[in-house]
């Protein structure tokens, strides 16, 4: 089989970058397109510049009806496709972050995630499903027992590493607990010898303004887009 073509910078296509890399384990696959399973990320790859064929395999992997969140490069998608939203984002890079460990904070595993899926309901940090704690480390910080704040690592292309789902509970807000829970995420990523790396809407100007007090730089921007497989036809 004649193996996907990858993209310029590992950045610039990185859900395709990882399911070709550190996360192929979890590819499915059918043709050039790539996605992870349903359970653990969203995200559908198109090859770069896709045909026909590219996006009558991702309506082959949907469904009919079925919405997909594309990642890396969007094209146009054909006639008869919904374009369902269409998010400004901004991809910024943690290139001078060495990050800095937190006793507090302890690994999440399994057995945590009911408390993780319950705490991403309530505060919106993008998508985390059942499986998400497969992509990489997960960190949380508890007060009373309970989980509050939460950051982890999700795509994971070559020499890079996403720091994702970061959020805290409303109630415990304001006390620095992202930003502790980021630069140890960090931490963890700069000991293996990789770089950290984020996405974030354009219209979250506190968090950026978060990450780029930490040192976070803007490297591009990018649109985060939804299209709709047609029902018909």
């Amino acid at each position: 089989m004649t193996q996907p073509a990858v993209s310029a910078h590992p950045l610039d296509n990185p859900a395709r970058e990882s399911l070709l890399g550190a996360h192929a384990h979890l590819a499915e696959r059918r043709g050039s397109v790539l996605r992870y399973p349903v359970d653990v990320s969203p995200f559908i790859s198109l090859p770069p510049e896709p045909g026909p064929a590219d996006w009558a395999d991702i309506a082959a992997l949907a469904g009919p009806g079925g919405l997909v969140p594309l990642s890396g490069v969007i094209s146009p998608p054909p006639p008869g496709w919904e374009v369902v939203a269409n998010i400004p984002g901004v991809q910024l890079t943690g290139e001078s972050i060495m990050g800095a460990p937190d006793g507090e904070a302890v690994r999440l595993g399994p057995a945590d995630v009911p408390e993780m899926l319950d705490l991403v309901q309530r505060t919106k940090p993008g998508p985390f499903l059942p499986r998400t704690i497969e992509l990489g480390v997960y960190l949380g910080i508890r007060r009373g027992g309970a989980l509050v704040a939460m950051a982890g690592e999700r795509l994971h292309p070559p020499g890079w590493t996403e720091i994702s789902a970061v959020c805290t509970d409303a109630a415990h807000r304001g006390r620095g607990l992202a930003t502790r829970l980021v630069l140890a995420v960090a931490a963890g990523i700069r000991a293996r010898g990789e770089t950290p790396f984020l996405h974030a809407s354009a219209g979250n100007v506190h968090a950026i303004r978060l990450y780029e007090s930490l040192g976070f730089r803007l490297r591009r921007t990018t649109q985060f887009q939804s299209v709709m497989v047609p029902i018909g036809g």
